[in-house]
């Protein structure tokens, strides 16, 4: 005769334990992720202390001092002056502003348009796939730095400098997400619940959007953190060039823009080390929360 211990009991009248989520498991890995959180904490503070720049400083982004030009950081001035006698510290906290701003503003229309047309072409397929991908093959293959300063030539004192700089962006980034989105919904589209779903006369639109896009949804974020840092070093590198944001706004990359002088490069590095810092562990940032959003998002990670 078998004798049931206590412990067997128990066992037998445990409950079975509830599976998690995909995206309950993705957030445990990601909180896991030490750099990645660091990161994510770090960006999350640099956006809060640039968008309240007008309560942490009162001093003037744009005054020009001539009287306090290039001084070396002090009590007065914690990061010093610039060429022009303004305050590096209170650029830093207002170009981060412009620079966050534009890069979130182009991430959300690239993802946007990218998600579109990869959707539209992946899920119909045949001419009109053909069709939207020899137009993403000729947006990914134009000339970017070109359009930008025609555009700025041709646009200048008519629209908002800003605005025509995320809307050039914007333009011309798309590409690499819409082939991605592409990909990803081909091979969506050919699982069962699809074909169910389409042999029940669903629209093609609630397809894409309650069927296909939320299956595809964490690949689009990972790329969306990659086109966030992407768009950043785009406007950097632009301003730095002197065709992107207008001169009058500070962001990080005009803020950069005073390294082209030699003096300033030698012999006056609080003018641009700051937001050279600033850029490149925003950037870094970016990168290693999107490194740990693929990571939690990978089935096979055993992190």
């Amino acid at each position: 005769m078998e004798i049931i211990t206590q412990k067997d009991t128990n066992i037998i009248a445990a409950p079975p334990k509830k599976s998690l989520s995909p995206w309950a498991i993705a957030r445990k890995k990601f909180l896991k992720n030490k750099l990645a959180l660091i990161s994510l904490i770090f960006l999350i503070f640099v956006a809060i202390i640039s968008f309240l720049a007008p309560y942490i400083t009162s001093a003037d982004v744009t005054r020009i001092n001539i009287g306090e030009m290039s001084l070396e950081p002090s009590s007065k001035h914690w990061l010093g002056t610039d060429k022009a006698g303004r305050d590096v510290f209170t650029r830093l906290l207002y170009g981060g502003r412009i620079s966050l701003l534009v890069g979130m503003s182009c991430t959300l229309f690239v993802i946007f348009l990218g998600t579109l047309i990869g959707s539209i072409s992946g899920y119909f397929g045949g001419a009109v796939d053909s069709l939207l991908m020899r137009f993403t093959d000729f947006i990914l293959n134009f000339p970017f730095l070109v359009f930008v300063i025609v555009l700025n030539a041709i646009l200048f004192g008519k629209v908002s400098g800003l605005w025509v700089l995320i809307g050039t962006i914007s333009i011309l980034s798309w590409g690499g997400i819409a082939r991605i989105v592409r990909s990803k919904i081909l091979a969506e589209k050919e699982n069962e619940y699809i074909i169910a779903a389409i042999s029940i006369g669903c629209s093609p639109a609630k397809i894409i959007v309650k069927h296909l896009l939320p299956n595809i949804l964490s690949t689009i974020i990972v790329q969306a953190t990659i086109t966030f840092a992407t768009m950043i070093v785009a406007e950097t590198g632009l301003s730095f060039l002197g065709f992107g944001v207008p001169q009058e706004i500070p962001s990080w990359g005009n803020m950069l823009n005073s390294a082209n002088e030699p003096d300033v490069l030698q012999f006056k590095l609080w003018i641009w080390v700051p937001p050279a810092l600033i850029i490149t562990i925003t950037i870094l940032s970016i990168n290693f929360i999107g490194e740990g959003l693929k990571d939690a998002f990978n089935p096979k990670s055993r992190r």
